[in-house]
């Protein structure tokens, strides 16, 4: 059972890109909710929660992708 070396790093590639993500993601919804009197508020909001949906997307398929990688799906 060999593994695929491109899908195992395409999955880590994946990864990388979560990592900061799921700091940066609750960082500005925190900021949002700091700045209740903003204009700006809502959009800053909309922006943190985008950002922690794509983190999440972003570990589910490199967790996947490292999966059929080493599995060979």
């Amino acid at each position: 059972m060999a593994t695929n070396k491109v899908l195992l790093s395409k999955g880590i590639k994946y990864l990388a890109w979560a990592l900061p993500l799921l700091f940066i993601g609750p960082a500005i919804i925190y900021n949002a909710f700091i700045n209740t009197d903003n204009v700006w508020h809502y959009a800053v909001l909309a922006v943190g929660i985008i950002a922690c949906i794509a983190a999440v997307y972003f570990m589910f398929k490199g967790l996947q992708t490292m999966v059929k990688g080493l599995f060979n799906d």
